[in-house]
């Protein structure tokens, strides 16, 4: 049976995104994820960064949360220039490389709609010890939510607004902290100027 002899919704169904390929930097993964791919596989970014050397695995997930400032959220979209968005992702990893002893680093970030409760961005760091692991979470975490090409939608269910970041913000201010001092306040500071649509 060909495509086209399906119903609409068959047809729809019968077609799979395959998601963007990873890419490994040497011990690292890079993983943005396309739309239509379905939820990050927290499990195998997890397992990327186990190391028998390893004494600590620190993990961050970001999730769309249902509410902010008083309106329910459906769901957060993503829009991303994803080949740079990867460059930028292996500078961070590097960076937290040049900071931190760590093992092995994977980062991975969703495209397109993520519903509440499901998470849209995934952080995992091994290290020695679990200071480095941490910190490392922070600092990916912090400085892609600073400077890698990846905006987000809120919709609500009664509209949607286009969100900045408060460390993109700050960043690019020429007031804000330098990314290294950056530490108040980190990834979970609150919204300091959303743009509404008209």
């Amino acid at each position: 049976m060909a495509a086209g002899d399906l119903p609409p919704a068959e047809e729809a169904a019968a077609v799979k995104v395959a998601p963007a390929p990873a890419v490994e930097e040497g011990e690292d993964l890079i993983e943005i994820v396309e739309e239509g791919s379905g939820r990050l596989d927290i499990v195998r970014y997890v397992d990327h960064v186990r190391d028998l050397s390893a004494g600590a695995i620190a993990t961050f997930e970001g999730t769309t949360r249902d509410h902010f400032a008083g309106r329910r959220v459906v769901e957060l979209r993503y829009e991303a220039y994803a080949a740079m968005a990867r460059r930028r992702l292996a500078g961070i990893l590097a960076e937290a490389r040049s900071r931190h002893a760590l093992r092995r680093l994977a980062v991975a970030h969703r495209l397109g709609p993520v519903p509440a409760g499901e998470a849209s961005v995934f952080v995992a760091a091994s290290a020695t010890h679990r200071a480095d692991a941490m910190e490392a979470c922070r600092y990916v975490i912090d400085e892609l939510k600073a400077s890698v090409p990846i905006w987000k939608k809120e919709v609500y269910d009664d509209g949607e607004v286009w969100k900045e970041n408060r460390e993109f913000l700050d960043r690019h201010s020429g007031d804000g902290p330098a990314p290294a001092t950056a530490k108040a306040g980190g990834c979970c500071g609150s919204k300091v100027r959303v743009q509404e649509e008209a």
